[in-house]
């Protein structure tokens, strides 16, 4: 099945997307968090994106490889080479966490191990590479398996995509949803046609209130509940102490893809939700 038929099925339960893997008990972004999420049965992955100095495509978060390598460089100036030669620090890093025997992977290293196996949300934090990471996924057999994302707001953003060459790379937009701009968002989005959107909302009963637009314009919405600030009330230690009133309701507004830190707790209420 392809992310894009996966997403579109009426019914599937809601999906959970490990972010930058399933790393605990493993490095953020490395093949062994990627492995975890496979493991813990997870849909989707969500791996951030850089380019080297030599011009490989790897995965790491940060500008700096100080969390995850107790490194003071910036991780673009260095060549893939080096890059693999640095171990990186356990779970989310810093410099309490040990040092493993996990190197930091490239992007292609990380699509030969998702491919047909786990789905994966490319978070590419220059958004310059959409050519080439789309270039990668279609050389390595994997535009059925990957998206690519940016923010939509107006029509200079819908051109922007539209100029760039995914030529079959499934495409999410990222957007805000009030309920004074609801309808005039969606015209927008609508332009593109993404298969899903990543959203933030100013009140679930946004959401919740037009639901029925959302499955008409064939887009299902992600939402992440990572313990950050644009997550609001939304987040994983609130749904660790009391997972319906977080993970519950989305699901309940029509939310179908989330984003956690915690996905094994997320799958085990999934789970306990189902039954």
């Amino acid at each position: 099945m392809t992310y894009k038929d996966f997403i579109a099925d009426p019914a599937r339960s809601c999906a959970v997307v490990a972010h930058r893997g399933a790393w605990h008990g493993a490095p953020e972004n490395s093949l062994a968090a990627i492995e975890k999420a496979i493991a813990l049965g997870c849909e989707i992955v969500e791996l951030d994106v850089r380019k080297s100095a030599d011009g490989e495509l790897f995965l790491m978060h940060d500008d700096t490889l100080g969390r995850m390598a107790g490194i003071d460089r910036v991780a673009e100036s260095l060549t893939m080479a080096e890059l693999r030669s640095i171990a990186l620090r356990d779970g989310d890093g810093g410099e309490t966490r040990a040092l493993t025997d996990q190197r930091i992977p490239t992007l292609k290293q990380a699509l030969e191990v998702i491919r047909g196996r786990i789905f994966a949300d490319l978070d590419l934090k220059d958004r310059a590479l959409f050519p080439e990471v789309a270039a990668l996924a279609r050389a390595e057999a994997a535009i059925n398996d990957v998206d690519l994302k940016t923010t939509i707001h107006t029509s200079a953003d819908v051109a922007w995509v539209r100029a760039q060459n995914l030529d079959g790379v499934p495409f999410m937009g990222m957007a805000l949803f009030t309920a004074e701009g609801t309808k005039d968002t969606l015209a927008v989005l609508a332009e593109l046609s993404p298969f899903m959107c990543e959203i933030r909302f100013d009140s679930l009963e946004t959401i919740a209130r037009n639901r029925e637009s959302f499955v008409k314009a064939g887009m299902a919405l992600w939402v992440n509940t990572l313990d950050q600030p644009g997550s609001g009330e939304w987040t994983d230690s609130a749904a660790l102490a009391d997972p319906d009133s977080i993970w519950g309701r989305l699901i309940d507004a029509g939310i179908s893809v989330i984003q956690t830190d915690q996905p094994a707790a997320l799958k085990s209420y999934l789970e306990v939700r189902k039954a």
